[in-house]
C-alpha cells in the first residue's frame, strides 16, 4: 500500500511539475520550424473554417479581424455554418458578405453541432490549407500568415495558434484558468519543436492541411484534439506558432467553466478510447507525450481518490504520513472555505488556485459518467461571452 501510494503522488507530480520542467529544460536547446514562406512568396489558398451560433456579441469584430489581415485576401475565402442561430448573428455575417465575396454563409435549419457543422464546411473548401476558428477567437492582422507559413514544411500537418486570454478578474476563476492555459499553450510549443507532437491544438484557432483533414466522428466533443491525433497518427507533425497571436475572452464564471470543462471531459475519453493504440511505445516522443501529457491528466481523479485512500490506510506506519493524510484533507476542503469567503466577497488566489485544479478534476470524473452512459448528441449551449 505504501507502494500504491506513493505511485499515485508520483504520477500526478509527473504530469503536473516534472513532465513541464524536462520539456521547458530540452526546448532550450532547439530550434523551430525554419522551412516557412516568406510574406513575399507565393502563398498557399487558405480556406477559414467557422460554425457559430448566436454569437451576435462577437461576430462582427470577429469578421473585421479576417477582412483587416495582411493576407492576401485573393488567397483567402471564409466558410461560416450558422448552427441554426436565432440572434442577429446571420444579418451580421450577410452585412460583410455584401462587401466581400471571399465571405459565404452556410444556414443550417437544425442544430448540428460544431464538429458536424466543420465536417461539412471542410468538403466545401477550395483551400489547401484549412484554419479552423471560433468566433469569439480575435485574429491580429498577421495571425493567418503566421499560421500558414510553416506549409512549406511539407512534413508540418497542424500548426496552432498562441491565444491570449483576455477580460481578466480577480472575482472569478478568470486568472486560474488564464495561467493554466499560458502554461498548456507553451507546453504544446515545446512538444512541437522536440518531437513535433503537439498533443492538441487549441481548437479556437489552428490550421491544418486539407489532405490530412480527418472528420470528426458523429456526436464527439475535442474535435480539435481528434483531428491533430488523426494527422500525427498518419505520420504528420503537429507544432505550436506563438507568433500567431490572437485573443480570446476567458471564462470567468466558475460554474460556466465547470460546464465546459465537463464537455472537454467526454471528449478526452472519446479520444482516449480512438487513439490509444499510440500510447505504444511510450518511450519515444509521441507516446511519452501522450501518456505524460494527456492520459496521467485524465486519471488524476483517481490519482487523487487512490493516494488519499492508500494514505489513510497506512497512517500509522509514521508521523510523515499522518502529516501527508492532515495535509490533503486542508486541500480538498479548500474548495468548500473558498465558496464561504467568495459569499463574503472576499477572493483568495490562493485557495481560488485550488479551487480550480479540484473542479477540473471533479468535471473529468463527470464528463467519464456521462461518457460510459452513452453520448447521444454532440450539440451544446457555448459559453457566455463577456462573462
Amino acid at each position: 500500500m505504501e507502494v500504491l501510494f506513493w505511485i499515485s503522488v508520483f504520477l500526478i507530480f509527473h504530469t503536473y511539475i516534472l513532465y513541464p520542467s524536462i520539456l521547458r529544460i530540452i526546448a532550450i536547446y532547439k530550434k523551430p520550424n525554419r522551412l516557412v514562406y516568406l510574406q513575399a512568396e507565393e502563398l498557399p489558398f487558405v480556406s477559414l473554417v467557422m460554425s457559430v451560433y448566436n454569437e451576435e456579441k462577437v461576430i462582427r469584430q470577429k469578421l473585421e479581424s479576417i477582412v483587416q489581415s495582411n493576407y492576401p485576401q485573393n488567397h483567402l475565402e471564409f466558410l461560416i455554418g450558422s448552427d441554426n442561430s436565432s440572434d442577429r448573428t446571420n444579418e451580421i455575417i450577410r452585412e460583410f458578405a455584401i462587401k466581400h465575396n471571399n465571405i459565404k454563409l452556410n444556414i443550417f435549419a437544425e442544430r448540428q453541432g460544431k464538429a458536424n457543422i466543420i465536417n461539412q464546411l471542410a468538403k466545401e473548401a477550395t483551400g489547401e490549407i484549412l484554419i479552423l476558428t471560433d468566433a469569439n477567437v480575435i485574429f491580429t492582422t498577421g495571425t493567418i500568415y503566421q499560421l500558414v507559413k510553416h506549409y512549406k514544411n511539407a512534413s508540418i500537418d497542424i500548426v496552432g495558434g498562441n491565444i491570449i486570454n483576455t477580460n481578466i478578474k480577480n472575482s472569478g476563476i478568470s486568472f486560474q484558468e488564464k495561467t493554466y492555459l499560458v502554461n498548456e499553450n507553451y507546453l504544446k510549443y515545446c512538444e512541437g519543436i522536440i518531437w513535433g507532437s503537439m498533443m492538441g491544438a487549441f481548437g479556437g484557432c489552428y490550421a491544418v492541411r486539407k489532405s490530412k483533414y480527418a472528420p470528426v466522428p458523429r456526436n464527439y466533443f475535442m474535435d480539435d484534439f481528434y483531428i491533430t491525433m488523426s494527422a500525427l497518427s498518419s505520420g504528420g507533425k503537429a507544432i505550436n506558432e506563438l507568433d500567431a497571436i490572437c485573443y480570446e475572452d476567458v471564462s470567468n464564471i466558475i460554474y460556466e467553466e465547470f460546464r465546459r470543462k465537463i464537455r472537454i471531459s467526454i471528449g478526452n475519453y472519446q479520444n482516449l478510447n480512438s487513439f490509444k493504440k499510440m500510447l505504444w511505445p511510450p518511450y519515444k516522443g509521441l507516446g511519452f507525450a501522450f501518456l505524460s501529457h494527456k492520459v496521467l491528466r485524465w486519471i488524476t481523479p483517481f490519482l487523487l481518490i487512490s493516494a488519499y485512500v492508500f494514505n489513510l490506510l497506512i497512517i500509522r506506519i509514521s508521523s510523515l504520513y499522518g502529516i501527508l493524510f492532515i495535509l490533503q484533507t486542508i486541500l480538498f476542503v479548500c474548495p468548500l472555505l473558498d465558496l464561504f469567503l467568495r459569499k463574503l466577497n472576499f477572493n483568495s488566489l490562493l485557495l481560488r488556485f485550488i479551487t480550480h485544479f479540484y473542479a477540473m478534476n471533479f468535471s473529468l470524473l463527470i464528463g467519464l459518467f456521462i461518457y460510459i452512459k452513452g453520448v447521444k448528441t454532440n450539440v451544446w449551449q457555448p459559453t457566455k461571452r463577456y462573462q
